[in-house]
């Protein structure tokens, strides 16, 4: 009988850690699952200020082929005639106006 009792005792006692490991797996925020990404759209959606902008705007300007490509002549000039680099550190010292 005494060996019965232990037997039963020992399962009990092994059987009580396991359902509290099991119980850690279950889902115990189900409110909070249900509404999980609303503060993100609410902010989204607050910072749009005009949904339908894209319905009234002006139109683009347009630009004459010969102007876009002396834009893009000059464009590409300055990066094949860079202007010189000055020396930050001597800003402000010079000969003082003297000649």
């Amino acid at each position: 009988m005494k060996s019965a009792y232990l037997v039963i005792a020992r399962r009990a006692a092994l059987a009580v850690p396991l359902v509290a490991a099991l119980a850690g797996c279950m889902s115990s925020t189900p409110v909070w699952d249900s509404r999980f990404g609303d503060s993100y759209r609410a902010t989204m959606q607050a910072q749009i200020i005009d949904p339908h902008a894209a319905d009234h705007a002006p139109a683009t300007p347009v630009v004459s082929g010969t102007a876009a490509a002396g834009a893009i002549d000059n464009y590409n000039q300055s990066f094949q005639k860079p202007e010189p680099k000055t020396n930050t550190f001597v800003i402000g010292i010079g000969n003082g106006g003297a000649q």
